[in-house]
C-alpha cells in the first residue's frame, strides 16, 4: 500500500488532514495521482453529516498511475477526469440511457483504503481530496485537450450540473428567453449552458450585485437584482415578465439551494414554460399548485442527466473552442493543508469555485 495525505471526515462534524493508506488497484479499477479537486457545497454537508471516517472530495482531475485488469480505455500516464455519478452501464437505467441515476452505482471495496488501520469509504466513490485514489473504471474520462487539471476537476459537479441542466434536461432551443435564480457556482453554469444554446435573453436573479456582475462575464445578457424580503421572489418574476413581454420566460433554472424558492421558478415562466430544479432541494416545501397554471412542465433533472462518456469529452470541446469559460471560475486555489481555509471561503461566498492543488499543476 502507499501512502497518501487525505482529508477525512471525523465523524464528530469536523474533519483532519491525515495519511491514509491506499491499495492498488483491483479488476475493472484505477488508481490515480490525484492533481486537483474541487471544493463544493456538497463536500461540506458530507462533513456536517456524515457520522464515520470517510475519505472526502467528489471533483477531481488527476493522472493515472495504475490499473487493473480489465481496464482498457486508460492506461498509466494518462490524464483524467472523475465523474462521482458512476453508471454500471448494465441496469434498468442505464440501459435506458439514465446513467446519472444508475440503480447499480458499483464502488471500490473499502479495503482499498485504510485510515488508521481501519477501512473508510471514499465520498461518492471517489474521495478526490486525497493525493491518490482508487476509482472504478467508469468513473473515469480521459481529457484529450490541454487544459489545467484546476479547470478539469470543475467539470466533475457544478459544471457538469449546470450546463448539462441546459443542454440535456431541458433542451433550451435557439433564441429562447432564460432565467438562472442564484448565480453561484451552478448558476453561472447554467448561464454558460444557456449561452451555449443561444438563448436570446439570459436573465440573471440574485440579491447580491457582485454577483450579478459576475454573471454577466459568463453570458447573461440582463440581471435583476432581488430583495430579501421578497417571499418566492414573486416581485422579481413580475419584473421578468415586463422583459418578456408580459408573458414570462420560456425556461426558468432554480440554483439558490434555498428551499423556500423551490417554487419560485414556476413563478417566473410562461403559460407552457419549463421550470428546472438544479440544486437538488430535498426539503418537504408548502407552495401554490396554481403556478403549475397552464401546461406549465417542472423538471427536477440529476447532475444535468450526465452521461459521462458522452457529456465530459463534449464539455472539453467547449472549453477548447472558447465557449465554456473554466479557468475563469477558479478564483483560488488552496494546498490540502489548507482545505479549511478552502470551505471558509466558500461558505462566505467569496469564490466562484475553489480548488485544493496536489503538487505541480500540468497545462
Amino acid at each position: 500500500m502507499a501512502t497518501s495525505w487525505t482529508a477525512v471526515t471525523d465523524a464528530q462534524g469536523r474533519f483532519v488532514v491525515e495519511q491514509t493508506e491506499v491499495g492498488a488497484p483491483g479488476p475493472g479499477e484505477v488508481l490515480v495521482e490525484m492533481r486537483a479537486s474541487g471544493i463544493c457545497h456538497t463536500d461540506w454537508d458530507i462533513v456536517t453529516r456524515q457520522r464515520k471516517h470517510w475519505a472526502m472530495g467528489h471533483e477531481g482531475a488527476g493522472v493515472v498511475r495504475e490499473v487493473g485488469a480489465g481496464v482498457v480505455h486508460v492506461a498509466p500516464g494518462d490524464r483524467v477526469l472523475l465523474n462521482w455519478a458512476i453508471p454500471c452501464g448494465q441496469c434498468f437505467q442505464c440501459v435506458r440511457g439514465n446513467e446519472s441515476i444508475c440503480e447499480s452505482k458499483p464502488t471500490v471495496p473499502t479495503d482499498r483504503t485504510l485510515f488508521r488501520g481501519e477501512p473508510i469509504g471514499r465520498a461518492f466513490g471517489l474521495g478526490t481530496l486525497s493525493e491518490l485514489a482508487v476509482v472504478r473504471r467508469e468513473a473515469v474520462v480521459r481529457i484529450d485537450v490541454e487544459i489545467p487539471f484546476a479547470s478539469a476537476c470543475i467539470l466533475g459537479c457544478g459544471v457538469m450540473t449546470g450546463v448539462g441542466s441546459v443542454l440535456n434536461a431541458a433542451r433550451v432551443e435557439p433564441g429562447a428567453s432564460v432565467v438562472v435564480l442564484g448565480t453561484g457556482g451552478v448558476g453561472l453554469n447554467c448561464i454558460q449552458g444557456a449561452r451555449i444554446a443561444n438563448a436570446g435573453m439570459i436573465i440573471a436573479v440574485d440579491v447580491n450585485p457582485q454577483r450579478l456582475e459576475l454573471a454577466r462575464q459568463f453570458g447573461a445578457t440582463d440581471v435583476v437584482l432581488a430583495d430579501r424580503e421578497d417571499a418566492g421572489l414573486l416581485r422579481a418574476a413580475d419584473q421578468v415578465r415586463q422583459m418578456t413581454g408580459g408573458r414570462g420566460a420560456d425556461y426558468c433554472f432554480e440554483s439558490t439551494a434555498i428551499p423556500e424558492l423551490g417554487a419560485a421558478p414556476l413563478a417566473m415562466v410562461r403559460n407552457a414554460g419549463m421550470a428546472v430544479q438544479v440544486s437538488g432541494i430535498e426539503q418537504p416545501i408548502p407552495f401554490d399548485m396554481e403556478l403549475f397554471e397552464w401546461n406549465k412542465t417542472y423538471l427536477n433533472p440529476l447532475y444535468g442527466m450526465c452521461r459521462p462518456q458522452r457529456d465530459f469529452p463534449r464539455l472539453l470541446d467547449f472549453y477548447r473552442r472558447g465557449q465554456l469559460k473554466l479557468d475563469e471560475m477558479v478564483t483560488r486555489t488552496y494546498r490540502l493543508e489548507d482545505v479549511g481555509r478552502a470551505f471558509e471561503d466558500m461558505l462566505a461566498g467569496r469564490n466562484a469555485k475553489g480548488v485544493v492543488e496536489f503538487g505541480k499543476a500540468e497545462g
